[in-house]
């Protein structure tokens, strides 16, 4: 027999009180002893470790992968506890004893355990590159043991069972392939760290298929991944894929608190409490993903004055028919999450928006509708109260969905009313906002209301140029328009004065370009006041030259500026020449009555 005192089965059983400390009995340790449990558990592995050494059995490749279990135990046990250098000496130990071994049935799943465990040490250090030597290799052993054997191998705790409590083929197997989960989860982490970013998003999609296949994930923390892997495909414009993460993480939230997805029936998932934030923070994501799909169908569409090109949408929808089909059976394939049953789910989900490129009106709206949707099912938990900035983001979503779809409307007035929602939503916002405690908000809200107010200008210039004559109302509401969009451009750049109300002789690099954009459309808005006072119309002309004139001696001074706005450049050079001229002849004509 192996140990006095009991023999074999009582070493075992040691073994698994041990294991039943730190897994189960842990989690209801008391705040002002969070490792009493731990500590118990490390004592009997201690235990076992001796009665090991008094009497062993077995031959000597047996001794070692138990001894190898003990060490792994021990090792992950104080790196619970936070002591890093013991976790790391016990972890090295194990890996030590298998190494001879490390390709065998018995040893396989231990090593590839231990190699994750130094992994996760090395990332709590912030030594990621070291972290991901140990990684890799963890992933190439497994690799070859599968190519080379490929039977499911021995699960660690079973070197301290009797023989008829060993697992079967299919827990073993189940037991292997979600350690290798695990390996792809921190590689993710790891290749992500390193900034090797689309490396992180291939990792990160393939766990995430084979927790769902080895049903080895917490629906909350599951969805709220395919979540944050739909944004890595939204910046690569891959609306398909990213589609496919959010329904896939939608219909996998709505599991939560209903079926244990874990191979561990007794284990709940840690961030219960927090369903209606996670779902919240899900249906951001969708907000996300309409916005940019409106947005990149609108970089296709116009044409060089930021309006809809009519040929080059009948030329796109051609080309849409013969490609898309083929195209999307091709990418299907790499991407598909799930069994049948939950593919059938997304399938359904994904069917509620589009993941192609709206080319109207009609196609844009329905994507609008479902951005919209998710907007008010976020906002039901990012209130204004207690969650201010969360809030304003999506109100500033709401409003950029309301604008792209503006720019497939054609009917000018119905354009100007779209503009109109976004001053609606906006203002009061900003109304509230105590730029003490808000600035970078509060400017944001400037220049989005300035240049709101703007466009909604411009559509009523070109709404008045098709009349016969302007009438009074017309008039009235250009000037009105204008005069909103000078006052918040206006509060934009006395935001940037300093506590002299003097303005900056030279602006840091990330205001340079709104504030020179503003000084130019405040130029040109005063170009387009209307007045039948020859006054009052050279004032404007005067203030409007002096805004342009600003540009100009900006960038003469700094050259630097230059490349930030060289279209508006351009333009204010042509009208600083032209104005005065203008000027001179609006003064004749005007003595010319005196």
């Amino acid at each position: 027999m192996a140990a006095a005192g009991g023999g074999w089965p009582a070493v075992c059983e040691k073994f698994r009180a041990a294991r039943t400390l730190s897994a189960v009995e842990s989690l209801k340790d008391p705040e002002t002893e969070p490792y009493r449990s731990k500590y118990s558990a490390r004592a009997l592995l201690q235990e076992v470790k001796q009665l090991l050494s008094a009497a062993e059995e077995g031959g000597e490749a047996v001794v070692a992968v138990r001894r190898a279990v003990l060490e792994y135990e021990l090792g992950v046990n104080h790196t619970d506890t936070e002591e890093l250098s013991a976790g790391e000496e016990h972890l090295q130990r194990c890996t030590q004893l298998l190494e001879p071994h490390r390709l065998s049935p018995d040893c396989v799943s231990l090593y590839i355990q231990a190699q994750n465990n130094l992994g996760i040490l090395w990332s709590q250090r912030d030594e990621i590159e070291t972290a991901q030597t140990y990684l890799e290799t963890a992933e190439a052993l497994y690799n070859q043991y599968m190519k080379e054997d490929g039977n499911p191998p021995l699960d660690p705790s079973e070197h301290f069972m009797a023989e008829e409590e060993k697992l079967t083929d299919q827990e073993r197997s189940k037991r292997f392939e979600k350690a290798y989960t695990h390996t792809l989860y921190y590689l993710a982490q790891v290749y992500q760290h390193l900034d090797m970013i689309e490396k992180a998003a291939q990792y990160c999609h393939t766990t995430l298929k084979r927790q769902l296949e080895y049903c080895g994930y917490y629906p909350v923390e599951w969805a709220r991944n395919a979540a944050t892997l739909s944004q890595y495909y939204l910046s690569k414009e891959c609306f398909m894929e990213a589609r496919h993460c959010l329904a896939a993480a939608s219909v996998i939230f709505s599991q939560a608190g209903q079926v244990p997805s874990t191979e561990d029936a007794d284990e709940t998932e840690p961030d219960q409490q927090d369903l209606p934030e996670r779902k919240a923070e899900i249906a951001r994501c969708w907000i996300k993903y309409c916005l940019n799909l409106l947005q990149s169908a609108r970089k296709l569409l116009e044409d060089n004055i930021g309006e809809l090109d009519p040929d080059r949408q009948l030329e796109l929808k051609a080309q849409r028919k013969k490609e898309e089909d083929e195209k999307e059976k091709g990418r299907k394939k790499a991407v598909l999450f799930g069994t049948s049953d939950i593919c059938d789910s997304v399938l359904a989900m994904e069917e509620k928006v589009s993941s192609i490129y709206p080319l109207d009106f009609q196609e844009a709206r329905e994507v609008f509708l479902v951005g919209q949707n998710y907007v008010q099912e976020a906002k039901e938990f990012f209130q204004v109260d207690g969650y201010v900035t969360d809030h304003i983001e999506i109100v500033q979503d709401h409003s950029a969905l309301f604008k792209v779809l503006a720019f497939f409307e054609e009917d000018y007035e119905r354009r100007c009313k779209m503009h109109k929602r976004r001053i609606d939503m906006l203002e009061p916002i900003y109304a509230d906002l105590n730029p003490q405690y808000y600035l970078l908000i509060c400017r944001q809200l400037q220049c989005e209301l300035a240049d709101t107010y703007y466009e909604m200008m411009d559509l009523k210039v070109a709404i008045g140029n098709r009349l016969e004559k302007l009438d009074s109302h017309t008039v009235k509401k250009i000037n009105s328009l204008a005069q909103f969009a000078i006052k918040y451009y206006e509060l934009f750049l006395d935001s940037l004065r300093n506590p002299d109300k003097v303005f900056p002789e030279k602006l840091e690099e990330d205001v340079l370009r709104p504030a020179m954009v503003a000084k130019f459309h405040i130029a040109r808005l005063y170009g387009k006041l209307i007045t039948s006072d020859s006054k009052k119309q050279l004032e404007n002309m005067q203030t409007s030259l002096e805004y342009y004139t600003f540009l100009v001696d900006y960038c003469e001074k700094y050259p630097d500026a230059v490349p930030a706005i060289e279209t508006e450049l351009e333009l204010s050079k042509e009208m600083v020449n032209l104005l005065p001229a203008s000027m001179e002849r609006l003064r004749a004509k005007v003595s010319s009555f005196v």
